[in-house]
């Protein structure tokens, strides 16, 4: 997967303009905002994408360090390939000349991180969600499908991880909670703002490697 100067002044582009995909609706949003608790300013607006409509997030309420960014990135890697520093709350997608697009993601609580090689195997686009059974275990009043949507926690995109063969069970996926970016939240999976997981699935074909950093002490 070679990267030229336009893939370069594209990536630039995007990042620049905070592009996401669709135009702002008007109306209601499109989920109950809990403005009590003060979540309700971390959306600013809605927007259409693939026959839903899903509420932007307010970037003045993400941390600077958070936001999708072109940044020198020393590594060894193919270009294309996303690369998981989930101490420090990166994902990269590794250009050539050691640089790199940076987005920020909530990664896996204690207990539930991991490392190690996988593949993007499969992309869906507002995927349906299915916890897995232990996950039921551990919160029997999560429903046991959910379909595609603005409500469904994996946001707007899902990508499948693999390894030989066999799904891991992990995704890179979007989020309803975009306040959880830059935090150890979830069961494994490695989740990104809204905007961000649309740009980053436009970005990864299928057979795509991935790379989680062990988390050293």
């Amino acid at each position: 997967m070679s990267l030229n100067r336009r893939h370069f002044l594209a990536a630039g582009a995007l990042v620049a303009g905070g592009a996401v995909t669709g135009q702002a609706l008007a109306g209601p949003l499109v989920k109950e905002v809990r403005t009590a608790t003060g979540d309700g300013q971390y959306f600013d607006g809605t927007v259409e994408d693939n026959g839903f409509a899903y509420r932007k997030t307010n970037m003045s309420k993400i941390d600077p360090k958070l936001r999708r960014q072109l940044v020198h990135y020393q590594h060894n890697e193919p270009p294309g390939t996303i690369v998981v520093d989930s101490k420090n709350h990166f994902l990269y997608v590794a250009f050539e000349n050691n640089t790199a697009l940076r987005y920020g993601v909530g990664v896996g609580k204690e207990g539930f991180q991991w490392y190690g090689r996988a593949q993007v195997d499969r992309k869906q686009l507002w995927p349906e969600w299915v916890p897995p059974p232990e996950m039921l275990k551990r919160r029997p009043e999560l429903p046991r499908h959910m379909d595609g949507g603005p409500d469904n926690p994996l946001g707007p995109r899902a990508m499948y991880l693999y390894r030989d063969g066999k799904d891991l069970g992990y995704r890179l996926h979007g989020t309803t909670e975009p306040w959880s970016i830059g935090g150890d939240v979830s069961s494994g999976c490695i989740r990104l703002l809204p905007e961000d997981v649309i740009d980053l699935y436009q970005r990864t074909p299928t057979g795509t490697g991935v790379l989680v950093l062990e988390r050293l002490v």
